[in-house]
Parts: structure tokens; C-alpha cells; sequence
């Protein structure tokens, strides 16, 4: 595993998702009740920037054509067959790590 920081908690309230950079790799980081989350910030759409987009819950929508993924698992909300990438993210004090491998 490579955890990499990417980050401090305070950088991502609570509800909300960011951009951010983890080993050179775009993710976004979502703050789900205080539990961190962590997908590919790539929309399979169309390659919408996640971290820009609107969290409710546990999903995001990709601000560009309104695509929906769920931050836990990767999956889109109409097709679960299609996925973008999920990481592990591990919070260490006041810091956020996601594990891009």
C-alpha cells in the first residue's frame, strides 16, 4: 500500500467533496458524516471534474452532464456495472491519506 497525504480534514467539511492530488493522480475526496471517502475524480461520461461536483449523501453528481457516482463504492447510480476508481483513505490526526497504490 502507498498512502500518500493529500491533505487536512479541515480541507474537506462535512457533506462536501474536493479535488485534490494524491501522487500526481486527480481524485476526489468526499466527508460523509465525518467518515473520508476517496474515487477517481474522472467522470466516465465525459471526463467531468467529481471533486467540482455536488455531494448529497453519499453520492456525487459530475457538475458538467450530471452523471451520479456513490463515493463509497465507485459505482454509478444508474449502472452499477460502470465504476470509477475507489481508494482507501486512512485519517491520521488531522491528516487525510488515500492509498493510490
Amino acid at each position: 500500500m502507498a498512502f500518500v497525504r493529500v491533505g487536512k480534514v479541515a480541507d474537506v467539511p462535512m457533506g462536501e467533496i474536493r479535488e485534490m492530488v494524491a501522487g500526481g493522480k486527480a481524485i476526489a475526496v468526499a466527508n460523509v458524516g465525518g467518515t473520508f471517502h476517496a474515487i477517481d475524480n474522472t467522470c466516465l461520461h465525459r471526463g467531468g471534474p467529481l471533486g467540482g461536483g455536488v455531494l448529497e449523501g453519499t453520492v456525487v453528481t459530475c457538475p458538467w452532464h450530471g452523471w451520479q457516482f456513490d463515493v463509497i463504492t465507485g459505482r454509478n447510480s444508474v449502472n452499477p456495472a460502470a465504476a470509477v476508481g475507489y481508494f482507501a483513505v486512512e485519517v491520521q490526526g488531522d491528516e487525510v491519506f488515500v492509498d493510490v497504490g
